[in-house]
């Protein structure tokens, strides 16, 4: 089974996951606003999936191959159009943000979504890449689960943050900074944080590029 089709048949279960963990879900958000930080619009998440972090972020367009995610991101107010990270149904230079929450661990082909992001962002746009790193004890538990045949996870794979680093500047992006968040182990109780300068140990990290700049990362 392909991986939109896994989504299609299990959106209804993945949308769910932001109420049974909503202080997991609130940290990750505030991770990926701060990332954003005060850059303007118009903005689009790649994967955007069921559009709960697109719809709290104002990031009004979205792209997802997977019809059941797209009509629970349209329900959210989205416009959310069908397509792939690797082919983007958008015009070059037309977006100054585009967002990859969760995104690369689901996708066939990284480096050709990473040069997508560059091909319809601005000059000076920003692109932030948000991971479960691979190293991280999250990233190990959710690898975990996808061994034991996990109906999402087994699907992933998991990259470390240098590892995506690597594949922003390959295609011509700067790397700004990393927020991160989830200081704890998966398994004690759930608690909403604010975002940090990624450490190496934090379940969740978000990196921000720019499309032409002076690097300070």
């Amino acid at each position: 089974m392909s991986t939109a089709r896994v989504f299609d048949e299990y959106s209804e279960r993945y949308d769910s996951w932001y109420d049974r963990h909503l202080p997991i879900a609130l940290s990750e958000y505030y991770a990926v606003r701060q990332a954003v930080g005060s850059m303007g619009w118009p903005c689009l998440e790649v994967g955007v999936g069921s559009g709960w972090f697109a719809s709290r972020l104002g990031c009004l367009v979205g792209v997802d191959p997977s019809l059941g995610m797209l009509s629970l991101a349209r329900d959210k107010g989205l416009e959310a159009v069908m397509g792939r990270g690797e082919r983007l149904p958008i015009a070059s230079g037309s977006v100054s943000i585009v967002l990859l929450i969760v995104t690369l661990c689901f996708v066939d082909d990284p480096l050709t979504v990473f040069r997508e992001a560059f091909r319809v962002l601005v000059d000076g746009g920003v692109l932030v890449a948000c991971i479960v790193p691979r190293e991280s004890e999250w990233g190990r538990y959710y690898r975990m689960l996808g061994a034991e045949g996990h109906v999402f996870y087994r699907h992933a794979r998991f990259y470390s943050v240098e590892e995506v680093v690597d594949l922003g500047r390959s295609v011509g992006f700067v790397a700004e900074s990393v927020t991160a968040t989830l200081s704890y182990p998966p398994g004690v109780n759930e608690r909403v944080e604010e975002p940090v300068e990624y450490s190496g140990v934090e379940g969740f990290a978000c990196v921000r590029f720019r499309k032409g700049a002076l690097p300070n990362l």
